[in-house]
C-alpha cells in the first residue's frame, strides 16, 4: 500500500523521521549517521535477482534522497541491457524505453547532445556523448572529448569510458575505443567515427542505417578541444552502396540511410581523402569497439568513472551541486546497482557534487561507479504491479526529459512487489 511521508518544518526533523520510517526508532537514525548519515527502507523485491530501496543521506546543507535498484547478475534469470530509441539520432523517456522492453527497472544512462544554437543549420542530434552497445550490437563509437556534453571530465577520464556487461553476467568498468579502416584502390585510411554527432578534426566517419533521419552537418562542426567552435566548409560525404561508391556531396546531407548503404563523413583531410573516390569504385569498411578487458559485451554506456577500488577518482569536481545518476558495482562484477537522485522540490532536498555522489556510491556498497547523466535527465523507472513503467523519482523539471539511452534490468522471474512512495 502507497504511503506518503509527512512534512516537516526542519532538516533535523525530517533525518530522524526517515530514521523512524527505515529502522523503526529514532535511535536507528542516530546508528546510521554515524555511517555517513546513510538510512534506507528495508528492500522491495521487484523480481528474482532485483530489489528496490530508498535512502536518505543528512548533510549541513540539506537531505539527500534517492533511489536504488540492487541487481544480482549472478543470478541466471537476470540480465542488463542499454535501452534506446529506435535509431542512436533520437530520444525517448525513460519510462517509454522501459516498457517497450518491458524492464523490472531503469534508469537514464549516458550524456548526450541537447543543444546547437552555436551551429546554425546544424540540427540537435540527441545522440549520446560515449561508445553505445546494446544486446551485443555496436551502436555507435565516442565524440573527442572536447566535443563532449555534460561536466567537465577529471583527470585521466575519456568519452570512451563505459560501464559494460558482458554475457558472461559481470558488470565493469571499461574503455571502447573504434578501430575502423576505409580501403579503395585509392588507399587505406583510418576510420575515425561510427554513428556519433561530432568527428575529430581530419577524420572520416561512418553513418549507418542505425544513424536514423538527422542531418548529418552536425559531425563537421567544432574542434576537438572546443564544441562551440564553427562548422568547417572542408567537408565531403559519399554515400557507399552494396560496396560501391553511388554519390559523392561537398556537404553532409540528411535522411534515412538505407540498409545496405552506408556514409562517409570528412572533414579537412578526411573530406580531401574522399574526394579521390570515384562513382562505382569499390569501398570495403571495416570496424568494431575495441575494450581493454576480455569478453563479449552485451551492453555498455558512457559516462566516467568516479569510484576505483572504493576511493574516489582523482580530481572530482566538489562544487557544483545537481541531482545525479550513477551505476556501481561490487562483489568482482556481480553486483549491480543502479541510483538516481530525487529532485522534489519543498523538502529541504539537496543534491551533490561528483565527489559526494563518489562517497555516496562508496556507502551504498559499490567499489567501482561511474556517473551517467544528472541534472534534469535523472529519473528512476521500475515496473508496477500492472506491468506498467512507473517514475519512482521527481524529476527536476517536474517531467520526465527525453534522454539518448537508458541501463534496464530483465528477470526471467517474476514477483513483483508493491512500493511504497516516498
Amino acid at each position: 500500500m502507497k504511503q506518503r511521508l509527512r512534512k516537516f518544518r526542519t532538516v533535523a526533523a525530517l533525518a530522524v523521521a526517515w530514521g523512524v520510517l527505515a529502522g523503526g526508532t529514532a535511535a536507528g537514525a542516530t546508528r546510521a549517521s554515524a555511517d555517513g548519515g546513510l538510512t534506507r527502507t528495508a528492500p522491495t523485491h521487484l523480481a528474482r535477482g532485483v530489489t528496490y530501496t530508498q535512502f536518505r543521506m543528512l548533510l549541513p546543507r540539506g537531505i539527500v534522497h534517492g533511489h536504488l535498484l540492487t541487481v544480482d547478475l549472478s543470478d541466471p534469470s537476470v540480465s542488463v541491457d542499454l535501452l534506446h530509441p529506435a535509431v542512436v539520432a533520437a530520444r525517448a523517456p525513460v519510462s517509454e524505453l522501459a516498457d517497450d522492453r518491458d524492464a523490472v527497472g531503469a534508469v537514464n544512462g549516458d550524456f548526450f547532445d541537447i543543444s546547437e544554437a552555436q551551429h546554425p543549420g546544424a540540427e540537435v542530434t540527441g545522440s549520446s556523448v560515449g561508445p553505445a552497445v546494446a544486446s551485443g550490437r555496436e551502436l555507435k563509437a565516442a565524440v573527442p572529448d572536447g566535443q563532449r556534453f555534460g561536466p567537465t571530465l577529471p583527470p585521466g577520464a575519456t568519452t570512451e569510458d563505459v560501464l559494460t556487461v558482458g554475457y558472461d553476467h559481470r558488470a565493469r568498468l571499461d574503455r571502447l575505443a573504434l578501430r575502423g579502416t576505409v580501403r579503395s584502390h585509392e588507399g587505406s585510411w583510418p576510420l575515425r567515427g561510427l554513428n556519433q554527432y561530432a568527428l575529430p578534426q581530419g577524420g572520416i566517419g561512418a553513418y549507418t542505417a542505425r544513424w536514423g533521419a538527422v542531418s548529418r552537418v552536425r559531425a563537421v562542426c567544432g574542434t576537438d578541444t572546443d564544441r562551440g567552435a564553427g562548422c568547417d566548409t572542408d567537408t565531403a560525404e559519399v554515400t557507399i552502396r552494396h560496396g560501391r561508391v553511388a554519390r559523392i556531396t561537398a556537404r553532409p546531407g540528411a535522411g534515412v540511410i538505407q540498409p545496405g548503404s552506408v556514409v562517409l563523413v570528412g572533414r579537412e583531410q578526411g573530406a580531401r581523402r574522399l574526394r579521390t573516390l570515384h562513382l562505382g569504385e569499390r569501398v570495403h569498411l571495416s570496424h568494431r569497439l575495441v575494450g581493454r578487458l576480455p569478453g563479449r559485451l552485451r551492453c555498455a554506456v558512457g559516462g566516467f568513472p568516479v569510484l576505483r577500488h572504493g576511493r574516489p577518482a582523482d580530481g572530482l569536481d566538489n562544487v557544483a551541486v545537481t541531482m545525479r545518476t550513477s551505476a556501481g558495482i561490487a562483489d568482482r562484477g556481480r553486483t549491480l546497482y543502479l541510483m538516481a537522485l530525487d529532485g522534489e522540490k519543498g523538502k529541504h532536498q539537496t543534491g551533490l557534487t561528483v565527489r559526494e555522489l563518489a562517497r555516496l556510491m562508496a556507502l551504498l556498497g559499490a567499489r567501482e561507479a561511474m556517473d551517467l547523466d544528472g541534472g534534469g535527465s535523472s529519473t528512476f523507472v521500475t515496473q508496477g504491479p500492472y506491468g506498467e513503467a512507473e517514475v519512482r523519482n521527481h524529476p527536476t523539471s517536474g517531467r520526465e526529459r527525453p534522454v539518448a539511452n537508458a541501463v534496464g534490468v530483465f528477470s526471467g522471474a517474476g514477483g513483483l512487489g508493491e512500493i511504497s512512495e516516498g
